[in-house]
């Protein structure tokens, strides 16, 4: 009693047409966790890139604010302590009429204004109307903090 050879693979062992790197479903995951992995990569960078550029505009656009603030102040007189104008308008009146003194001071902590009636203060620009019935002189006179003053004058003439 021969007994014969059975040729067919046993119930629990593979064959060998269904091996494990013969099965589509895993070469297919493994293409898509490669192009997902890529797609994030390339996401990433342009994120990164987009965060640089923003980063770049922030910085571009504080320092053209900071330098129309530097010229601002400038031309407001800086730190410096100074009548940046002072000048009437018209220079010439006819009696009864009023011209305007007009006047620019910076970093000045007191104005006065002789003779002026009304009151004057600190202003990198300000006019007050006068009324001379005369050809008057006035005269700006600014002090700053540590008590230097400064000192304009302007002529109105009346005819």
């Amino acid at each position: 009693m021969f007994e014969t050879q059975n040729s067919s693979p046993a119930p629990n062992s593979p064959s060998p047409s269904s091996s494990v790197f013969r099965n589509p479903l895993l070469y297919g995951s493994l293409a898509i966790l490669i192009a997902l992995c890529v797609s994030g990569g390339i996401l990433f960078v342009r994120y990164q890139e987009n965060q640089d550029i923003e980063r770049r505009n922030t910085e571009a656009r504080a320092e053209k604010q900071r330098a129309q603030d530097r010229a601002a102040i400038d031309q407001l007189g800086g730190k410096d302590f100074d009548i940046q104008m002072f000048f009437a308008n018209p220079t010439t009146i006819r009696r009864g009429d009023t011209a305007q003194l007009c006047y620019g001071v910076s970093n000045a902590k007191s104005v006065t204004l002789v003779p002026q009636d009304n009151p004057v203060w600190p202003s990198v620009n300000r006019c007050v109307a006068v009324a001379p019935r005369k050809t008057t002189t006035y005269t700006l006179t600014a002090t700053d903090a540590a008590g230097n003053a400064k000192t304009q004058s302007v002529d109105v003439r009346v005819r």
